[in-house]
């Protein structure tokens, strides 16, 4: 891989597969719609020369390749917004794969659990049944589907796979997100799901370490990869470590199917998360396995040391907005 671009550079997932990139000293080229968030991001890497920045629209092949001279490998970090999943994410998969294909270029989709629907191993294999039930675990198969449809002949692509997620990168579009940000600024913060059973979370530069592997290897490709977090814990844990690491001690309240119904009425998005809720129940927890007969052992950070260094960043954010 000697040149990437990160689509959805400036979301969480794409933020942290840059940095990563640039540390490797691959040249990189950061794709988003915002020009002030792209510069933001390339001034807290420290505007390193191999990394550049391109404003441009992910729904549109053009605007892709014309980003895209020189690059080997793009890595699809863009996302819609979770309530527009069912209409927008696969014309966006397909304006990417458009662009691959007329450039012959290798595409690392990152995306998540939600096609493996109710957990029926005790670690999810890449084997594990696709038998969605809910709507967006449905629009997630059929966007697999797309991705690998052989009508795409000249481009190469892999999926990744991740657990619930957090880090220094992690905003609002992320479970944690918000509530981390609220536990920061010393409000009243709310936990969507059950805080008691422990769940899996992956700390994102974690994530971006593996992915960044994968990427480079070239039997990966066509091909599903699980990328394993660094164990479980509670919502509980999450917040007394989170508590701990910023000296908040505002209250954290749990959001069910409820709350979240009725928070919908003016979030949207919270309306929409309602139908995900079994995964807070019953917690599918992802195999690395396969990643590690390939690649070797699984980069796991410890909770204590992820969810504090989360919070020093998201207090440096909140201090120099």
């Amino acid at each position: 891989m000697k040149k990437a671009l990160v689509l959805g550079a400036t979301g969480g997932t794409g933020a942290a597969i840059t940095e990563e990139l640039v540390k490797r000293g691959i040249r990189t080229v950061a794709f988003g719609r915002s020009q002030q968030k792209l510069e933001l991001l390339r001034n807290r890497l420290g505007n390193p020369e191999h990394l550049a920045i391109a404003v441009g629209d992910a729904f549109q092949p053009d605007s892709i390749v014309a980003a895209a001279d020189g690059v080997d490998v793009i890595f699809h970090c863009a996302n819609v917004l979770y309530h527009e999943m069912v209409t927008k994410l696969i014309p966006l998969g397909e304006a990417v794969m458009e662009a691959a294909d007329r450039l012959s270029l290798k595409v690392v989709v990152i995306d998540g659990i939600y096609p493996y629907g109710r957990r029926q191993m005790e670690r999810a294999t890449e084997e594990h049944p696709k038998q969605p039930h809910t709507k967006k675990g449905k629009t997630r198969l059929a966007y697999e589907k797309m991705l690998f449809d052989a009508k795409w002949s000249r481009a190469k692509v892999l999926i990744t796979r991740l657990p619930d997620y957090y880090g220094p990168t992690a905003n609002e579009a992320s479970y944690l997100g918000s509530t981390l940000e609220s536990i920061v600024a010393g409000k009243m913060a709310f936990f969507i799901g059950n805080m008691h059973v422990p769940r899996e979370f992956i700390y994102l530069p974690d994530a971006a370490f593996m992915i960044a592997e994968l990427a480079g290897r070239d039997e990966a490709y066509g091909q599903n990869w699980n990328i394993p977090g660094a164990g479980l814990i509670s919502g509980k844990e999450i917040v007394r470590l989170a508590r701990q690491a910023s000296g908040s001690a505002k209250p954290v309240l749990p959001l069910g199917k409820v709350g979240l119904s009725l928070l919908g009425m003016s979030v949207p998005v919270m309306k929409e998360v309602v139908e995900m809720l079994y995964l807070t129940e019953e917690p599918l927890v992802l195999s690395g396995e396969k990643y590690e007969r390939l690649i070797g052992p699984a980069k796991a950070t410890r909770f204590e040391e992820g969810f504090t260094a989360t919070i020093r960043a998201l207090q440096k954010k909140s201090a120099q907005s």
